[in-house]
């Protein structure tokens, strides 16, 4: 229990959150009970149900939690012009938040099948279409829309297309937001620095 890395306040709901993704890691979700959960942690059943009755509840919170830094993002990119600049902005701040979310992510794609029965995956989704439709110019060609949306998925998939990539995971944290910023600047020709006209 002291050697897991993400014990950061000693808050006993973190706590739980923390072993909880440790153990459906680890397992499964499908897998582990709450009692594993107590058990792990060193506390009663009884401790835990008074923070979340189930393993969906606790669950439910990470979602949240995760949600929080991706709504704070989504109603400062509402706010800003629809410049290259803003969607790089918007970009790097997504690679931040996404960094942080990590073990999560790492739970959904070990977890596919338990994820899609479970209800907090579609609020992350429409998050993520709400940051594309951000990063997107609906009037733009369409390989620019799609050069716009792959960017955002580059992000994602540096996380699990590079896990064999002999790097460490900062390296490839950076190299994949280099290449969405790429990708964003392709998608804006007439405002790259080094284009000198669009015409």
């Amino acid at each position: 229990m002291g050697n897991t890395p993400q014990a950061r306040r000693g808050d006993t709901r973190q706590r739980i959150q923390d072993v909880a993704l440790e153990l459906f890691a680890e397992q499964g979700y499908e897998k582990t009970s709450l009692r594993e959960i107590a058990e792990r942690l060193e506390v009663t059943k009884a401790a835990l149900y008074y923070h979340f009755k189930t393993k969906e509840d606790i669950l439910i919170s990470l979602f949240q939690d995760l949600a929080r830094p991706l709504d704070e993002l989504l109603a400062w990119g509402q706010q800003q012009p629809r410049t290259l600049e803003t969607k790089q902005e918007l970009m790097r701040r997504y690679s931040v938040a996404l960094e942080s979310a990590l073990p999560l992510f790492r739970f959904m794609q070990q977890n596919q099948a338990a994820m899609s029965h479970l209800r907090p995956g579609e609020t992350l989704k429409d998050r993520m279409i709400a940051v594309g439709d951000l990063l997107r110019d609906p009037n733009a060609p369409l390989t620019d829309q799609v050069r716009s949306l792959s960017a955002l998925f580059v992000m994602h998939t540096s996380m699990f297309a590079m896990q064999h990539l002999d790097a460490g995971p900062e390296e490839k944290q950076k190299a994949a937001l280099e290449v969405a910023l790429d990708l964003l600047a392709q998608a804006h020709p007439q405002e790259r620095p080094d284009t000198p006209d669009a015409a």
